[in-house]
Order: C-alpha cells, then structure tokens, then sequence
C-alpha cells in the first residue's frame, strides 16, 4: 500500500474512532440524565404521599408513564461494547425517522478487539442510514447477529433507493473522500481474520453480511 493512501486510512481510522466514541458518549450522558431524573421524581412522589396527595401522585406517576415511552433503552446483546455502538446508532437511527430492529446475540471476548468491531459494523451502519436517509417512504434497519460455531454472523436489511452500480466488492456511493475507505478498512479487518463480507443492492433495498472467526476453537 501506498504511504499516502496509508496516512489517509489511518487518518480516516482515527476520525471514526472519534465519532463512534462521541456517539458513545452522548448515550452515557443521557443514561446519567435518566438516573438524576429518577431521583428526582422519586423525592417528588414520596413529598405527595407524605401529605396525603394520593391523586396528585398518582396523575404524577401517569405522566411519567407517557414521558418513559419515548426513553431511549440500551440495547443489550451480551457485548458491551456492540451494545453502547448499536444503541448510539439507535438514536441517529430514530432522528431520521428510521424504524431500527436488532436481534443480536454475541458473546463478550471476542478475536476482534472493541475498535475492529466498531469499525466495521459502524461503517455498515452508517451506510445504512445514509441510504435510508435518501428513501421518502418506508425507513428501516434490520440487524442479525449471531454466532455459528465460533463464527460471528452478522446480517443487514435497510431500505434504500434504487439499485446501485457495483464497483469491485462494493458499491458507489453519494458521498466522496473518505467514505469509500471505511468499507475498504472493514474488508481488510475481516480478511486479516480469515473472514468474508458480501453485498447485495436491488430496488429498494441493500443487505449485506459477514462471517468471521470471533472465539477460539
């Protein structure tokens, strides 16, 4: 490889590093906000119960009610660090009005350290929902992950436009610079780990998947 095009992935490396550690971070705060509210609503409570304001605790309790629908929860797959990145994806997700469906099961010692497994299902994310974003009617993400012997498997369904030019193993993209890299980066991981990735574009929607040795035999 190059040391030009080298310095531009390791550029680029460190840039979505920083990104999917900011995303991360923004869910940590608002799960901070959520306990400090918690608190707060339960002094609130116990101060109407104290003074015999049985209804007004309970018209309380409802409006808490409707505001906990809309609170973003965790996802939860067995791997913390899959589970902050999903769950941050989650939120950008639900911004642009993407219904976002996981169904994932992944141990928590993985062959691929936090950051590969950041790099590489985060840029199909991101992906996914740049796709999405450009669709003006039904939006969606759907995500498998499971493993298969000490294979990881990971799936992916989203909506998307109409069906895109492949160039290689991948596809072109609206965007230019250094979108194409994180795709090219993911491969490399998965390659250097005995692994594959596939692609699939039709009209309305892109899927794609990978299988990678993730656990020791």
């Amino acid at each position: 490889m190059r040391k030009k095009t080298y310095l531009k992935l390791a550029e680029y490396q460190a840039e979505l590093s920083l990104s999917h550690l900011q995303e991360v971070q923004g869910i940590y705060d608002k799960m901070r906000g959520y306990k400090h509210d918690f608190h707060h609503h339960l002094q609130t409570l116990k101060g109407q119960l104290e003074a015999g304001e049985t209804q007004r605790a309970l018209s309380y309790i409802e409006q808490l009610d409707v505001q906990l629908i809309h609170v973003d929860t965790l996802l939860k797959t067995g791997n913390l660090s899959l589970d902050a990145l999903l769950s941050a994806k989650l939120s950008q997700a639900k911004a642009n009005s993407i219904v976002f469906n996981v169904r994932a099961n992944v141990p928590e010692k993985l062959l691929l350290s936090d950051l590969e497994l950041s790099i590489i299902v985060g840029n199909m994310l991101d992906n996914a929902i740049e796709a999405c974003q450009n669709v003006s009617g039904e939006r969606f993400i759907r995500i498998y992950m499971t493993m298969k012997g000490n294979m990881l498997y990971f799936s992916m369904l989203n909506s998307a436009g109409a069906k895109q030019e492949k160039a290689g193993s991948l596809f072109f993209s609206s965007k230019r610079g250094n979108h194409g890299f994180g795709l090219r980066r993911a491969e490399e991981i998965l390659t250097d780990h005995g692994g594959w990735c596939k692609y699939n574009s039709e009209d309305g929607a892109f899927t794609c998947e990978f299988l990678v040795p993730a656990l020791e035999k």
